[in-house]
């Protein structure tokens, strides 16, 4: 697989970017209303509660735009951002002990309703912004029963599921990275060939020798280390699968 370099927002697809869009907005709603004064008098949670659900929706977005360049670093990324709705997690769960409310159980209705709510496939024109900003609209209103609630109790139970799905989604995408990375190689090892690919179209092209072990184009290569270091040398072109060499 050779290398390619190209600008994408391939995200706007994802529903882990678009679920994320909504739990953002939900977090941001939630803190307003319910995270006060006297339950957070320095405004740190408000902060970390707020810039958790940031992360998590920015490192998507950032990671699947590395695709092109470094499936290592999109790795990293969408890792930070499941770290991130973790943090989200902790605070969300944190604030339902201090209230001593129910955390819904594995059965309950509304976190069963959460759970299996389908999302609708995007279908965005080429005003992607605008397209991309109704459809996450669209979505967050299945769930706005829930997320707009008069219940601190019920907005926190249902941002702890919302948080669950997209860590859900993540890892199901970080999955298919790893089984693409194995088949495919990553930025760095791509690069290697093409460099490796290059090198054997110039020593063609230059009337190198050929290798006395395989025939194929040889090419000017350095001795890097030893009694030897700095002295040129023929090498073959298919190296490390043949090791002929000249002087």
């Amino acid at each position: 697989m050779g290398v390619t370099i190209k600008f994408s927002q391939s995200y706007f697809w994802l529903d882990s970017w678009i679920m994320a869009n909504i739990i953002q907005l939900a977090t941001v709603d939630f803190c307003d209303r319910f995270v006060n004064y006297q339950i957070d008098p320095c405004r740190r949670l408000y902060d970390q509660m707020v810039l958790a659900a940031r992360c998590c929706t920015a490192n998507i977005a950032e990671g699947t735009a590395r695709y092109s360049t470094s499936i290592e670093t999109e790795m990293r990324l969408l890792d930070v951002a499941r770290a991130s709705l973790d943090e989200l997690q902790g605070d969300i769960f944190h604030y339902l002990l201090r209230c001593k409310a129910e955390v819904w159980a594995i059965g309950h209705p509304d976190r069963e309703a959460l759970w299996t709510m389908k999302m609708d496939k995007p279908q965005y024109s080429n005003s992607l912004f605008h397209d991309a900003a109704a459809h996450i609209v669209r979505q967050k209103a299945k769930f706005d029963p829930w997320i707009e609630s008069e219940s601190p109790v019920v907005v926190a139970n249902a941002l702890l599921i919302l948080c669950a799905r997209v860590n859900r989604m993540l890892e199901s995408q970080l999955t298919n990275m790893l089984q693409r990375f194995r088949e495919q190689g990553g930025f760095t090892e791509n690069m290697t060939s093409e460099r490796i690919e290059a090198k054997r179209r110039q020593a063609a092209e230059s009337g190198a020798p050929a290798c006395p072990k395989c025939g194929k184009p040889m090419v000017r290569r350095m001795q890097k280390k030893g009694a030897a270091q700095g002295r040129e040398f023929w090498g073959c072109s298919d190296y490390p699968n043949c090791k002929g060499i000249l002087s």
